[in-house]
């Protein structure tokens, strides 16, 4: 089993920025993909961008391309969602999500193992 925490969720202002962090432990996935999606109250869970093992490769929703950026550090077991120019339409609870292999795949079914989310409020 593989468990992530997320962490640095809160309430800004429209415009601010924030960094969301995914601490991943247990069983190590040597090659798999980690991704973070988004659900608002009503919807759907969406994803939100992914990136591979090595960090060569990423991916992004086109409504936050140009303003989140997706990092990770595998020595720390550690990814990251930085995310500025923040929208009101960016409120929600993120998830932090892992899938085995290489494919950044935006189907939420892909990914095997999930966080419990951390909650971004973007105040107007």
């Amino acid at each position: 089993q593989v468990q992530v925490v997320e962490s640095g969720g809160g309430l800004v202002q429209v415009g601010d920025s924030l960094r969301l962090s995914c601490a991943a432990s247990g069983r190590t996935l040597r090659n798999n993909v980690m991704g973070w999606f988004r659900q608002a109250p009503g919807r759907e869970r969406e994803f939100v961008a992914a990136i591979t093992w090595n960090g060569g490769s990423t991916r992004y929703a086109d409504s936050v391309k140009g303003r989140f950026t997706i990092s990770r550090d595998n020595a720390k077991n550690m990814m990251f969602l930085q995310m500025n120019i923040l929208k009101p339409e960016d409120t929600a609870v993120y998830f932090c999500a892992v899938a085995p292999g290489f494919i950044m795949s935006p189907w939420a079914p892909s990914y095997a193992y999930w966080g419990q989310g951390t909650q971004v409020t973007v105040s107007s």
